[in-house]
């Protein structure tokens, strides 16, 4: 029955050395077993692994531990080395016999290397992240560069325009024809157009920047707070505002703001054609996650183009009718997915539109 298992049982004497191993310890490690009797184990392992091994097997001898467990490197009889788990237990000596050791020793090969393999692979993993981060830092550094060069350098020229444009409609004001004084105008709202574009550019770019500061924020109070400046801007129009209350998140605060600012902004501005303007901020449990909805009764979309709202300058309608940059949703979609969720739309033209979204964690 000993000779039949399919792993190496050996005992040793109180000198250390082997005085039993089974058959199987020639299938493993190739020695004949009457060669191999009579000698310490250790002479069979990786020279980095004999020491640890020795002093393993004189402590159990010395009674200093009754059990031991380690994996080791055997050299077998063609010098393959083979990984192997091998554990020890002290027997105890008796009035007629010293102590000595009893163990075992399984091939593990296949598990180190498969160990030996993920390791390897992790640490490529590892490095290919560090190589990837600091390319993505070089990246934002270029992003910094070319936003503060948008900054300057493209804002001076488009002063330049504005302020000339000005003293030109100043000193020429009773020379100039009505045709000649719109060109002007439409000169200057031209430049003011593109600083505006500018702004919103540089704001895009920041959002890929800024850590998060997350927190518990209650996004109803902000909410009210976008409903509030909205109201104050333009005090004569009349919209039925409907506000769920109590929609907490955990997230950065500040961009929570940007992100319910450009929503509910968008929804006033494209309901201002309808009879009866609504618009509504609420939320819903759809399994493990709350989907936020800011929803509105205005102009809506055709839904065949819904993919390419959240691109950047992309407008499904005319700046005349609606004015603004094409940035806002865009800045919607990179916030949320910086926040690990998702955003999506549904509507339909003349009913309006509903702007559903999540936000992981």
């Amino acid at each position: 029955m000993l000779h039949s298992v399919q792993e190496v049982l050996f005992r040793t004497g109180d000198d250390g050395h082997l005085s039993f191993l089974n058959d199987y310890w020639h299938v493993l490690s190739g020695f004949n077993v009457a060669q191999s009797l009579n000698r310490p184990l250790t002479d069979f392992l990786h020279p980095d692994d004999r020491a640890r091994a020795q002093a393993a097997f004189d402590q159990l001898l010395a009674g200093a531990q009754r059990e031991w467990a380690d994996e080791l490197r055997l050299r077998t009889l063609g010098g393959e080395i083979r990984w192997v788990g091998v554990s020890g237990r002290l027997v105890s000596a008796t009035d007629t016999a010293p102590a000595w050791i009893a163990g075992t020793i399984d091939d593990i090969s296949s598990r180190k290397i498969a160990e030996l393999t993920l390791r390897n692979l992790n640490q490529e993993l590892e490095a290919r992240v560090r190589a990837r981060t600091a390319e993505l830092e070089a990246a934002n550094r270029e992003l910094e560069a070319f936003s503060y060069s948008v900054s300057h350098d493209l804002r001076a020229p488009l002063r330049a325009i504005d302020g000339f444009s000005r003293i030109l409609a100043d000193e020429t004001g009773a020379l100039l024809d009505d045709r000649q004084r719109e060109h002007l105008g439409r000169i200057r709202k031209a430049a003011e157009r593109m600083a505006i574009l500018i702004d919103a550019l540089i704001g895009l770019a920041t959002l890929t920047r800024q850590a998060l500061q997350r927190e518990t924020v209650d996004l109803s109070q902000l909410a009210e707070s976008v409903i509030r400046d909205l109201h104050a801007e333009d005090p004569t129009r009349s919209v039925e505002v409907v506000i769920t209350r109590g929609l907490s998140v955990n997230a950065d605060p500040a961009l929570m703001h940007v992100l319910l600012d450009n929503l509910l902004r968008n929804a006033w501005k494209f309901c201002a054609a309808a009879a009866a303007p609504r618009i509504a901020f609420r939320a819903e449990r759809e399994g493990s996650r709350t989907v936020f909805c800011v929803e509105d009764n205005g102009a809506g979309f055709d839904m065949r183009y819904a993919e390419r709202l959240f691109e950047p300058f992309t407008r499904l309608h005319a700046s005349e009718d609606y004015p603004g940059t094409g940035i806002g949703l865009a800045t919607v979609k990179r916030i949320v997915t910086r926040h690990e969720g998702r955003i999506w739309v549904d509507a339909r033209p003349g009913e309006g539109a509903r702007f559903h979204f999540t936000l992981g964690h």
